[in-house]
């Protein structure tokens, strides 16, 4: 299993994977699941992938010469028409990240027309998740959370960010933390709170992390790391994470049964609800 998170902000991008792959506890390895392409002063696009390596793996390596032949359509031209062929769409001359992310959809159906049927025949699902962002000359930066399919969605200001791969004990944080003004800063802490989060209830995702944060505009990022076991600020937020969540859980007051002792009864009448019912005897009904 693994782990990808990306978040949209109004200042920039922030992407995170961790690279733990395994096939049982006895075969754990390191397999780095971030690429990043850049194009100086043109356009920067990150994709993050989880899943069936081999799937992950054949899609990056033919997203790189992938090209997606669109015609232009028929046009008049007085009595006749000319139906004149496009240029193939790659991700290096994609006009919009929307069409970076039809090259990425497009690979993603190759990959399945050629190995689909082999993966069925092996009881093996043809499974990838992919997170795919970034920013392209002439529009603004998009995210995109790319299927099996080859389909896709987009990051809103509703929903700033995407997860794919072992998700759920790292959303949390994310909910309650991230909104399109998050800085950057701020939103990179956040994203490693919610890996450090899943790193501790999963021990099929695991260090080293490869962290981008990317700057609206810039086309361009230097500020890529890899997190170790050694990386000092991890060790700090690790430790000072788990150490707050147990300073802000002891200093909620316990629950009091006695509600002559307390302003803040757990026992109260409800209202709105019936009060759970006890079967007493064997005769009772259920409902």
């Amino acid at each position: 299993m693994t782990y990808c998170v990306a978040a949209k902000l109004n200042a920039g991008l922030v992407f995170l994977s961790d690279s733990r792959t395994n096939a049982g506890l006895d075969n754990i390895s390191t397999f780095r699941k971030m690429m990043v392409y850049e194009k100086a002063d043109d356009r920067f696009m990150v994709l993050l992938s989880a899943g069936n390596l081999s799937i992950s793996q054949s899609v990056r390596e033919i997203l790189q010469i992938e090209q997606l032949k669109d015609s232009k359509g028929p046009q008049q031209h007085k009595d006749q028409e000319n139906h004149e062929e496009a240029e193939p769409t790659t991700i290096w001359n994609a006009k919009s990240m929307f069409d970076a992310a039809r090259v990425l959809g497009s690979t993603i159906r190759r990959v399945y027309e050629r190995d689909a049927a082999a993966l069925k025949h092996a009881d093996v699902n043809f499974n990838v998740s992919i997170i795919f962002g970034g920013q392209i000359r002439g529009e603004g930066m998009r995210l995109f959370r790319m299927y099996s399919a080859g389909n896709f969605i987009e990051a809103t200001d509703e929903t700033p960010y995407f997860q794919v791969g072992e998700s759920k004990y790292g959303k949390p944080v994310l909910d309650r933390v991230l909104t399109p003004d998050t800085p950057l800063a701020e939103a990179a802490k956040c994203l490693l709170v919610s890996m450090d989060s899943t790193m501790k209830s999963n021990l099929s995702v695991g260090l080293p992390l490869d962290l981008v944060v990317y700057e609206v505009n810039t086309y361009k990022s230097d500020k890529i790391v890899c997190i170790d076991h050694d990386n000092p600020y991890y060790k700090m937020m690790h430790n000072s994470w788990g150490q707050k969540l147990r300073e802000v859980f002891d200093s909620i007051e316990d629950p009091v049964w006695d509600d002559a002792h307390t302003d803040i009864p757990l026992k109260m009448p409800v209202t709105r609800h019936a009060a759970l019912k006890k079967i007493t005897t064997p005769e009772e009904k259920l409902i």
